[in-house]
């Protein structure tokens, strides 16, 4: 199978129409609606109105020659009450997605949850509640139901690190809470949500899961218990190695307890930003993030690290040895323009990293850039921009960067490189 490039984008970042064609809450059209947790104020209620301007939005992904694009479903869209009653509406707003995708000689990857928990169910408790699992292992089973016959690649939950700690330890992502055991907890119900949902998938499907990893690098103590918390925690977790013994220990009486045997995955998605420099640091994580001297910093405040990529790669496939890896998240914020340079040399250096990693034996089969356009980036709101494409929130306009040019050069040069035909294209800007 020839190397995938790709983009990748989230509903709740992108799509707007937070309360059309019933459309049920999330978690996030609640939490923005709190005051002081979003950076100005802002809301995902509009976005980049992908709701409506889907057709444009595939028309430029097909002229950057992208192979893949990764989305994720709106789970309240398509069952605005979290279980039981479909929307069909939100469904058919996916399946035109899907079909267009697919004309365009694009191949969808799917992610079931992207941190938009359905609002009823956070009223009943959450991650935290009795029976989420299986609501979301029923979830899945819808959509596999209504799209699997054209949707072979699947992800079941993005960075369930950061859906569980962000929102409930560090109380800066939805739903807001600020407890370590409840967050623990939450971790361990979405790993469990995610076995379930592998289960409910059809096995002809490639389905995988996306981490958010780091190399941990640092005081000794400190990395070793970053490196559990971030890393390990989770990777061990769905790798069927159940949780390190040491991070157990270090959590004590908060820890959860066993998990059930975990499926076999088609392939792991690495999510990677930057390296985590370490210093030892009070509990409960018992470390402390430091940013190492002279570092090229992002508009996050993230370090630009690529042999961390390569790192990172390298690591999973010795310690994992996964059937397939994919890049399913990387990127750079920048401030708003055109001539994005300093993203064009992130670019090709994370993809030079990537192409090294795979001539030493890693078996990465994609890359996905973070993100195709500019958006509602979290509690950041509108401030922080990631697009290969930029958006003119005022008039939802759509740009392509130098960075787009770029990448969609580098695609054309791959593909001859390979001898691949380019896909079919259809639509215009």
């Amino acid at each position: 199978m020839s190397f995938v490039f790709g983009a990748a984008t989230a509903a709740y970042q992108i799509e707007g129409a937070w309360d059309e064609d019933g459309k049920g809450r999330s978690i996030w059209d609640a939490f923005v609606r709190v005051p002081g947790a979003i950076v100005g104020g802002d809301t995902g209620d509009e976005a980049c109105d992908h709701y409506h301007r889907w057709r444009q939005d595939v028309a430029l992904m097909a002229e950057l020659g992208l192979d893949a694009y990764r989305f994720s479903i709106s789970w309240p869209r398509v069952l605005p009450d979290g279980i039981g009653r479909v929307n069909e509406a939100g469904v058919a707003f996916y399946d035109r997605l899907v079909d267009a995708l697919l004309e365009s000689g694009i191949r969808p990857f799917l992610t079931l949850y992207h941190w938009d928990l359905p609002q009823v169910l956070q009223e009943r408790g959450g991650w935290d509640a009795a029976g989420v699992d299986d609501a979301f292992a029923q979830y899945a089973a819808l959509l596999a139901d209504r799209l699997g016959d054209r949707v072979r690649d699947w992800i079941t939950l993005n960075e369930p690190e950061v859906a569980a700690f962000a929102g409930h330890y560090h109380g800066v992502h939805a739903p807001g809470a600020r407890d370590f055991a409840l967050a623990l907890r939450a971790a361990d119900t979405m790993l469990r949500a995610h076995a379930k949902a592998v289960d409910a998938l059809p096995s002809s499907m490639n389905v995988g899961i996306a981490l958010n990893l780091s190399p941990c690098e640092g005081d000794e103590r400190a990395s070793r218990l970053a490196d559990g918390y971030l890393n390990r925690w989770f990777l061990d977790a769905v790798c069927g190695r159940g949780y390190p013994a040491d991070m157990v220990e270090w959590y004590g009486d908060a820890a959860p307890g066993p998990l059930p045997p975990m499926p076999q995955l088609g392939f792991l998605g690495v999510n990677y930003y930057y390296r985590r420099v370490v210093r030892d640091g009070p509990p409960p994580l018992g470390w402390r993030q430091v940013t190492p001297p002279g570092a090229e910093l992002t508009e996050m405040g993230w370090e630009v690290y690529p042999k961390g990529l390569s790192d990172t790669l390298l690591r999973v496939a010795r310690d994992y040895a996964p059937a397939s890896l994919y890049v399913t998240e990387s990127g750079i914020a920048l401030p708003p323009g055109l001539d994005d340079e300093r993203r064009v040399a992130y670019l090709e250096s994370h993809l030079a990293v990537v192409e090294a990693a795979r001539a030493a034996g890693a078996p990465v089969d994609g890359y996905f850039v973070w993100s195709l356009l500019d958006n509602f980036e979290w509690g950041f709101g509108r401030s922080k921009r990631f697009g290969l494409v930029e958006v003119d929130f005022a008039t939802q306009a759509r740009t392509s960067r130098r960075s787009g040019h770029r990448y969609a050069e580098l695609i054309r040069a791959a593909r001859e490189q390979e001898g691949r035909e380019l896909p079919r294209r259809t639509g215009s800007r």
